[in-house]
């Protein structure tokens, strides 16, 4: 009797998570795929390698080309909830960004909750970055200057802005000031 082969490439391991990711049942990507229950759980098992053939009909169901499937990091894909403890801290004490998934070095995208103290700027010069930002006041008002223009947001107010014209952020108030912003690519 001959040994069973082994996924050493991880395709198994890999489809087994993208499938689970999409709440597909083994049994549904077969049937959407065109291929047997058998050979979808056969490759999860490891236990055989897909052909390109089969691997291409495969990934057709998630909409995903193959050197994407081999190029996803899946561990971090499952990497979907964060708790308070796991946001990394960027600064601290009278100005605070909590930032989410910041271990993660591939992310496309950034997401911040700021916090300003009373009277707390992000510096007298001016922040530049290539990309695009935006973000929303949560609790008290923010000062934004972006090139020659300024306004004072309050809360329930936003801003979205093209990163590579000047800009600073300033909390002209007493009271503490909350910001969710995202910007893409990540700047920090």
């Amino acid at each position: 009797m001959s040994e069973p082969k082994h996924d050493s490439d991880g395709v198994g391991e890999r489809l087994a998570t993208l499938r689970a990711a999409y709440g597909l049942s083994q049994r549904e990507l077969a049937r959407r795929a065109g291929l047997t229950n058998g050979t979808i759980s056969l490759i999860e098992q490891g236990a055989t390698s897909p052909q390109v053939a089969s691997l291409k009909k495969i990934l057709s169901v998630f909409s995903i080309s193959i050197a994407d499937f081999f190029s996803l990091d899946m561990e971090s894909a499952s990497n979907v909830f964060f708790s308070k403890e796991d946001l990394v801290e960027i600064g601290g004490g009278d100005i605070s960004f909590l930032l989410i998934n910041g271990r993660d070095k591939s992310r496309k995208l950034q997401m911040v909750m700021e916090r300003y103290g009373p009277g707390t700027d992000t510096g007298v010069e001016m922040l530049q970055h290539s990309g695009e930002e935006c973000g929303i006041v949560l609790k008290g008002s923010l000062e934004v200057t972006v090139g020659v223009e300024r306004k004072i947001l309050k809360a329930g107010e936003a801003y979205y802005f093209n990163s590579s014209l000047p800009h600073r952020f300033r909390n002209v108030s007493d009271d503490i000031c909350e910001v969710v912003s995202a910007a893409t690519p990540p700047s920090f």
